[in-house]
């Protein structure tokens, strides 16, 4: 498989765990505009009817995810979809995907990992910023990942290589800040819980 193409691939499902709707929204508009050339299976997600529902959900996505009681209740749904998201833009930035290629699916599988991998650190983020902000943070959290969902998904399109460097970064600072606040909201606990 052309480079090209795994970068992409890798940034869109690194931007899937970030913000689903959102990146698949761009990336439709995209396909439809030729920047992204979809597998044949799957040139659907760069129609007009893919791009108006994807909008839509984006925006319905960007409002519920700024509203901190709702927010969470997204995050628990997103543990299901931003994997089969992941793996179906996956599967239409791979030429020859839905023929029955092994390789694909393979990158599919790779793709839905790690798209649940960067939500899971993202959860735990917006955990912690409930924990120690009273979900007041949540919003301006919510804002930080649009930013970085879409240029993570305008990367990985225009210029692969420099979004895929981009993911693993982002990648690497969620999971570590993740574990960071993790470990301080437990020492916190335990300090203060009684002897």
């Amino acid at each position: 498989m052309d480079p090209t193409t795994f970068a992409t691939a890798y940034g869109l499902s690194t931007s899937i765990g970030i913000r689903p709707f959102l990146t698949l929204v761009l990336a439709s508009v995209a396909m439809h505009f030729g920047y992204l050339h979809p597998s044949p299976s799957f040139a659907f997600l760069g129609s007009n009817g893919a791009t108006l529902l994807l909008a839509a959900l984006a925006v319905l996505e960007f409002a519920g995810d700024k509203i901190p009681v709702l927010d969470h209740a997204l995050h628990v749904l997103h543990f299901a979809t931003k994997p089969v998201a992941a793996a179906l833009l996956v599967a239409g930035t791979i030429p020859g995907a839905g023929t029955g290629d092994p390789v694909s699916y393979a990158l599919m599988g790779a793709g839905a990992l790690n798209a649940l991998g960067v939500h899971t650190g993202i959860a735990t983020l917006r955990g912690a910023s409930t924990a120690t902000t009273l979900g007041l943070g949540n919003p301006i959290l919510s804002l930080c990942e649009d930013i970085a969902a879409v240029a993570s998904t305008v990367l990985a399109i225009l210029l692969p290589f420099a979004g895929a460097a981009l993911a693993i970064a982002a990648t690497i600072v969620v999971l570590v800040t993740a574990r960071y606040v993790l470990v301080h909201v437990r020492r916190s606990r335990a300090s203060s819980a009684p002897a």
